[in-house]
């Protein structure tokens, strides 16, 4: 196993674990900034505000990306156990 194969290995798990939490964490961000202009302008702060719906678009952003997201992540540790053998060997 050579440090350029870890390398490659380590950059490919990093790549695909920022494209399964990308699009999390930009629905949070959006529906943050979104909730605070709102409690902003009204000066409603109530905590619950910002959460809830947080809570429910984060749920629907994992139902509507999670078959993309599980299916990268299978062929991503497909690909892992294929290489075994040259990484060991």
């Amino acid at each position: 196993m050579t440090p350029d194969s870890v390398i490659a290995m380590i950059r490919q798990a990093l790549e695909v674990a920022g494209m399964v939490s990308g699009p999390l964490l930009l629905a949070s961000l959006v529906t943050g900034l979104l909730v605070s202009i709102f409690q902003a302008a009204t000066q409603i702060n109530e905590l619950t505000l910002t959460f809830i719906p947080k809570l429910v678009v984060m749920f629907l952003v994992m139902v509507i990306t999670g078959p993309w997201a599980l299916q990268l992540m299978v062929e991503y540790i497909t690909r892992l156990f294929e290489s075994i053998p040259q990484l060991v060997g």
